[in-house]
């Protein structure tokens, strides 16, 4: 059974947890899974366990990455080791000692540079953030759906990002990245001011800044602090990043901390509904309003931010 008393860390839409003790966690496909689907989640798991066991053996003593112990295949079955700590949240961030904080941002940036230089670095090439976007679903909500909820200068304000990004262009690098940096996959444990990475299933290759300015970073508001760490520690003899003051980078930084904002607006609007067929509905439809309108007010604050 699982321990109530015990806060379960979210395991995605595939799989679902059983504890026992302080120390593991029994995990399993979904029971509504089929032979197929569940051979399918053998496989992934074998190749998150490949992926864990790549970056552990980096040894960093500045982060955790808590061990997958093993898979049984025949019981569809794995053991972890449990993640220690609380999702890091901007809560929690901002009631932590500038001491904490310190160490939280270093923890960062030593775990993004050693992901990324685990595996072989691209070259530099030509790249367009809207390629991180689900752009026909932004634009099906700006042309067909916002207008029902929102003012016509939102509307105008939302394409006018919507166009500006989709034109951006960098250069940047391919690098092995965890692919999914936000509060629910960063525990931080007060007991040892350590964090813990967790959820590696969407680890790969991908472009460099990605993680660097991903949704925790944007959310903490120390994507700048994360970036000049890893400038710091990363190796200059492998591949170069560009400054701090560096113009081409502040564009990167802007455009990409707009495109976390981006995808949030569109996950929201994927859950509207023209025509709510009940009270829940009508209010899921003002929370995810409001919240949408919140976003696209963030906007104006990132461009005023990046003029100076």
């Amino acid at each position: 059974m699982v321990d109530k008393n015990i806060n379960l860390p979210h395991h995605g839409r595939e799989t679902y947890a059983v504890y026992y003790g302080d120390r593991f966690v029994l995990k399993r496909p979904l029971p509504t899974f089929n032979d197929t689907a569940k051979n399918a989640w053998l496989k992934k798991q074998h190749e998150t366990k490949q992926k864990i066991d790549d970056i552990r053996k980096v040894g960093n003593p500045v982060y955790n990455i808590p061990e997958m112990v093993f898979i049984n295949d025949e019981e569809y079955q794995i053991l972890e080791e449990r993640a220690l700590g609380q999702p890091l949240t901007r809560q929690l961030y901002d009631n932590l000692s500038k001491r904490q904080q310190f160490e939280i941002i270093n923890s960062l940036g030593s775990f993004l540079v050693d992901m990324n230089e685990l595996k072989p670095i691209g070259k530099l090439e030509p790249y367009k953030i809207s390629n991180d976007i689900k752009f026909s679903r932004l634009d099906s909500f700006v042309e067909t759906k916002m207008s029902k909820w929102f003012t016509k200068s939102e509307v105008l304000q939302l394409a006018k990002v919507r166009d500006e990004i989709g034109s951006f262009e960098y250069e940047t690098r391919l690098a092995w990245s965890h692919g999914d940096i936000n509060s629910g996959n960063v525990l931080y444990d007060a007991n040892t001011n350590k964090l813990s990475f967790i959820d590696f299933a969407e680890t790969g290759y991908r472009y460099i800044y990605r993680d660097i300015f991903a949704p925790l970073q944007v959310e903490l508001d120390i994507y700048k602090r994360v970036y000049e760490t890893y400038y710091q520690l990363h190796n200059k003899e492998l591949y170069i990043m560009p400054h701090m003051k560096n113009e081409s980078l502040r564009e990167i930084m802007k455009y990409r901390i707009t495109a976390v904002v981006l995808r949030r607006i569109i996950k929201a609007a994927d859950d509207l509904r023209i025509n709510p067929a009940s009270p829940k509905s009508e209010t899921n439809n003002i929370e995810k309003i409001f919240f949408i309108r919140r976003q696209i007010q963030k906007f104006e604050l990132i461009e005023k931010m990046f003029s100076k």
